[in-house]
């Protein structure tokens, strides 16, 4: 039997009952056994700022860039903030993005998932997102959009319960898993 796949989850929110760490745990619940999904935190990151882009670099920053290391492959689930993906989000792409063309993220299959209280589930970040992580020469997931809209009505008791957006985010993971295959055979 292959071995699970190594999964970081990276949530693009810091709230405490953040929707989007609740559609994250519902999707590593979902795809156990065959993905271990590792949560990485990002609100200890400070702001970056390429004179603190040198070794030994801030312990929160290590850690991540040693998870994304670690990981087969990421799955980033963000809400949309004024049409956009939210700065904390993009503060740790930018501190995971270095050095350029050499960083822990280079060619690294990344699934996108974008959730918000709005109909439209987060479509704008899902496409900013995307664009941030093609340029850091990750692979964002070839697989039609996971964006999940009216998340909040979605929830029951701080959980994520969708049946039918938790089958659709799993055949996403099957495209990841695909990727992370592929990559395994070298």
């Amino acid at each position: 039997m292959t071995s699970p796949y190594r999964l970081l989850g990276i949530p693009g929110s810091l709230r405490k009952a953040s929707y989007c760490a609740a559609v994250l745990e519902a999707i590593a619940a979902e795809i156990a056994p065959r993905a271990e999904t590792a949560i990485a935190p990002i609100g200890a990151l400070p702001l970056y700022n390429q004179d603190l882009d040198i070794e030994p670099r801030p312990a929160p920053v290590a850690a991540l860039r040693g998870a994304i290391e670690a990981a087969e492959g990421l799955i980033v689930v963000s809400t949309e903030y004024n049409h956009g993906m939210p700065g904390v989000l993009k503060n740790a792409i930018d501190w995971a993005s270095r050095p350029a063309f050499a960083s822990p993220l280079r060619d690294k299959p990344v699934l996108i998932v974008t959730c918000s209280m709005a109909s439209t589930g987060g479509v704008r970040a899902q496409y900013q997102l995307r664009e941030a992580f093609a340029s850091t020469l990750s692979r964002p997931v070839a697989t039609p959009e996971v964006v999940i809209g009216g998340v909040h009505q979605r929830m029951t008791e701080g959980r994520f319960t969708d049946r039918a957006v938790l089958d659709f985010a799993a055949a996403a993971c099957e495209r990841l898993f695909a990727e992370i295959a592929r990559d395994r055979r070298g």
